[in-house]
């Protein structure tokens, strides 16, 4: 099993992060998500947590020998829950990969919360585990490849939604103008 973590703040309070993880997707620097599609979404009546379902589609081209092994396509689908909190201002999304699961698993946590100055912590684990103990070399090297491609699409996901953030309150501030 592999593990992948990170942790850095956005220059933007909770509320604008929390709106902009609904708009975070298409961004010209995560091609690879090709289709969202929302499943499910409810507000509990009590707390008043919005919990919403949803279905990303992704376009990963695959090493060789991952398609030739596992045999599979270029098409992958991600499930991701996430729950917004507006009275504790907390989000949180968990994510799983549907596709070739009976092969692999990443486990996606990511964690949006407000820090005394304004801005927003964003804090991110994925759990990486090949699920194929007679062939631990084969298993090995799946993982390392799913961490490499893991934090690749992570350090896009994070350029391209910082890029979103920005062109959304820059709109904003226009119509504010």
């Amino acid at each position: 099993m592999h593990y992948f973590s990170q942790l850095f703040h956005y220059e933007h309070p909770w509320s604008h992060v929390v709106i902009g993880m609904w708009h975070k997707y298409p961004n010209p620097h995560c091609t690879h998500v090709q289709t969202i599609d929302v499943l499910d979404r409810s507000v509990d009546p009590q707390t008043g947590i919005i919990r919403t379902e949803r279905v990303l589609g992704c376009k990963q081209k695959a090493p060789g020998w991952i398609v030739k092994f596992f045999g599979g396509s270029e098409d992958a689908f991600v499930r991701e829950i996430s729950f917004v909190n507006p009275a504790t201002q907390e989000a949180t999304i968990t994510s799983v990969n549907l596709s070739l699961s009976q092969f692999a698993t990443c486990y996606e946590n990511i964690r949006y919360s407000p820090t005394t100055d304004g801005r927003t912590m964003f804090h991110q684990t994925a759990e990486i585990q090949a699920r194929m103990a007679l062939w631990r070399s084969a298993a090995d090297k799946l993982e390392n490849w799913l961490v490499q491609r893991f934090e690749q699409n992570a350090h896009l996901g994070k350029v391209g939604f910082t890029d979103v953030l920005r062109r959304l309150w820059e709109a904003k501030q226009q119509q504010l103008s």
